[in-house]
């Protein structure tokens, strides 16, 4: 048989004592005393159902609204006999769902998710912004925007809460008309 060097098993002792030593430790702080009281709460802690200065809340589409809306702009593009993909994001642009239709060109994946964001981000349709770049063409080098049509906000109580992007149309007046097809579907 093979004999551990010297050096071999100071190293391998030594692991195997910080392992029974880690245990022991977890051991005894797991085993605290029955008289022992909770640890006080932070005084910062709010309760969830508290509002405060500091917080406010904000309303989101659920997984199947978000669904049904991503479907209903998908079933209006194949209506029109168009090959798109649909991307609906929360009020943060956060992907919620993303849907790539039959046929949909590689680029339009990305592009519908971009717009999505745009929209949402300035709660306002990616064709009404496309115009502002003319006075602001900085706009457009913004991280994670697109200034195409076919990107539609999705709000509620006045503000935004979603928005829904659409990319592979031939234009991107046909992509915005099929993104609001499903912000209508959101209405029914």
């Amino acid at each position: 048989m093979n004999k551990l060097s010297r050096r071999a098993r100071i190293v391998t002792g030594s692991a195997a004592l910080a392992a029974v030593g880690m245990g022991a430790f977890g051991a005894v702080a797991v085993a605290a005393p029955e008289d022992a009281k909770p640890a006080p709460q932070p005084a910062a802690a709010v309760k969830a159902d508290v509002k405060t200065p500091d917080t406010f809340q904000t309303d989101h589409l659920t997984i199947d609204a978000a669904s049904k809306a991503a479907q209903a702009t998908l079933d209006a593009a194949k209506k029109a006999n168009q090959r798109v993909s649909v991307a609906v994001v929360d009020r943060n642009g956060n992907t919620i769902v993303t849907l790539r239709g039959d046929g949909a060109g590689p680029q339009s994946y990305d592009a519908a998710q971009k717009k999505a964001f745009t929209a949402v981000s300035w709660n306002a349709p990616t064709s009404t912004l496309v115009q502002r770049l003319q006075q602001n063409p900085t706009l457009k080098d913004i991280p994670g925007t697109l200034f195409l049509g076919g990107g539609a906000p999705v709000t509620a109580k006045g503000g935004p809460i979603a928005a829904i992007g659409v990319a592979g149309a031939p234009s991107g007046d046909q992509d915005e008309q099929f993104a609001q097809a499903g912000v209508a579907s959101l209405n029914q």
